[in-house]
């Protein structure tokens, strides 16, 4: 039984010999979505230029990303484009970016071929993919759902191929939520894994950056490719995973309960250990997070609160009304809940438990419930600063390691990905 190589194995034999006709495919295929929005900063000579460049300079196996057509959320500053961070109060205020993010000078070093600057949720401080200033941003394969957010572009980028693998951020769940609904692997990184540098924080204490793609086979490379990740790997019959059980997953969708079945079927079939676990410390995590969330947030954007949409405005002023004694508390109960998930991890090498609670979001329909239904099941990971990857399905579920332990996590969800593969193969 032959296994089809992964998008990425595919795309790297086609870059090795022609970078620019695969950046001109790519950029063919930009805004392919009924909403046509998919990106907010959009400039093809600049693109065509960077693939000629790397066409000069050939291949050249220290670059993991070489000729690879990649996606940049628009919270990252790329040299000479303005940063908008789904705002246009700050598209119309930003000056270009004077250098490159950390994000985005990883990327050009590893040869990537950045077609874009995408959408997002305004400020990155949404999970549905709405946005007032740039429109709702839908599914490019299906025009009825939205993407999720605030990752909403990345992850539409990659569904309507013009690009192999787009760059996200998740704070509470904003790489992983567009990734489970779009049917993508997502990989959000522990916290403190990369430099923020000229990149729009939301709030410091929970910002993450990530990736978004099609197969669990190539998140390793892209991982490596833009963190130089150590290697740290195990086998998978000394690898322990705990499958969440109880009250979390009444509010779930029989679908979701569905692909947790799934997964953890594949889990047990590569030989893992399984074994269940029912968190009792869960219930308190949104509304610590959210409001550690909204104390920081509000300070990054202080003085503009007017120039947001309503909700997110409405946010802002909470977090920047809440008393440095409701502040002090909240930091207490977070440390609290940070050692109670590290106790976790003394039973488990990895968490299996719904990324989202219901298969779509419908485009047009009032959301406003869906926002703290899904965050139940994101801010867990979030409050900790824990790794996550995103397992593909209608809907995707996650799975989370300790915090560090990337390495670990992403070659065990790519030994996953394999399972998959060879179960399509068959």
């Amino acid at each position: 039984m032959e296994i089809e190589a992964s998008p990425i194995e595919k795309v790297l034999e086609l870059a090795a010999v022609d970078p620019e006709g695969l950046a001109a495919t790519a950029l063919a295929r930009v805004n392919g979505s009924a909403s046509r929005n998919t990106y907010l900063v959009l400039q093809p000579t600049w693109t065509h230029d960077r693939a000629a460049k790397l066409a000069e300079q050939g291949p050249d196996p220290q670059k993991l990303l070489y000729g690879l057509p990649v996606a940049l959320k628009d919270c990252f500053d790329l040299e000479g484009f303005v940063t908008s961070a789904g705002s246009r109060f700050y598209a119309s205020h930003n000056t270009p970016a004077i250098s490159d993010s950390w994000v985005a000078e990883r990327l050009k070093d590893a040869g990537a071929v950045i077609t874009g600057k995408t959408h997002m949720q305004m400020l990155a401080y949404g999970i549905t993919g709405e946005n007032r200033d740039y429109g709702d941003c839908v599914q490019p394969a299906d025009a009825t759902s939205l993407t999720g957010g605030s990752s909403s572009g990345s992850a539409a980028a990659v569904q309507e191929g013009s690009a192999i693998a787009a760059i996200g951020s998740d704070t509470g769940g904003s790489i992983r939520a567009p990734a489970a609904l779009c049917g993508l692997a997502g990989y959000r990184a522990s916290l403190g894994v990369g430099d923020w540098r000229g990149g729009a924080h939301l709030a410091e204490s929970f910002d993450t950056i990530g990736w978004l793609c099609r197969d669990l086979r190539d998140l390793p490379r892209l991982a490596h490719g833009l963190f130089a990740l150590p290697e740290t790997v195990r086998s998978a019959e000394q690898l322990r995973v705990a499958i969440v059980i109880g009250a979390l997953l009444e509010d779930c969708d029989a679908s979701v309960l569905a692909s947790m079945r799934m997964w953890q079927e594949r889990i047990a079939s590569v030989g893992a250990q399984v074994n269940a676990v029912e968190p009792d410390c869960w219930t308190s995590a949104f509304e610590i997070y959210a409001s550690l969330q909204a104390v920081e947030a509000a300070r990054w954007h202080t003085g503009f609160f007017d120039e947001f949409e309503p909700a997110i405005a409405d946010r802002l002023r909470w977090g920047a009304s809440l008393k440095d004694e409701e502040v002090a508390e909240f930091h207490a109960r977070h440390q609290g809940f940070v050692r109670e998930m590290d106790a976790l991890f003394l039973q488990a090498d990895f968490l299996l438990m719904p990324a989202v609670p219901l298969p779509r979001l419908a485009a047009g329909s009032d959301l406003s419930a869906a926002r703290p239904r899904i965050l139940r099941y994101t801010t867990p990971g979030s409050l900790a600063g824990l790794p996550a990857v995103v397992l593909p399905g209608k809907p995707g579920v996650q799975l989370l390691a300790a915090r560090g332990g990337d390495s670990q996590l992403l070659e065990f969800a790519a030994s996953l990905g394999k399972r998959l593969a060879a179960e399509e193969a068959s």
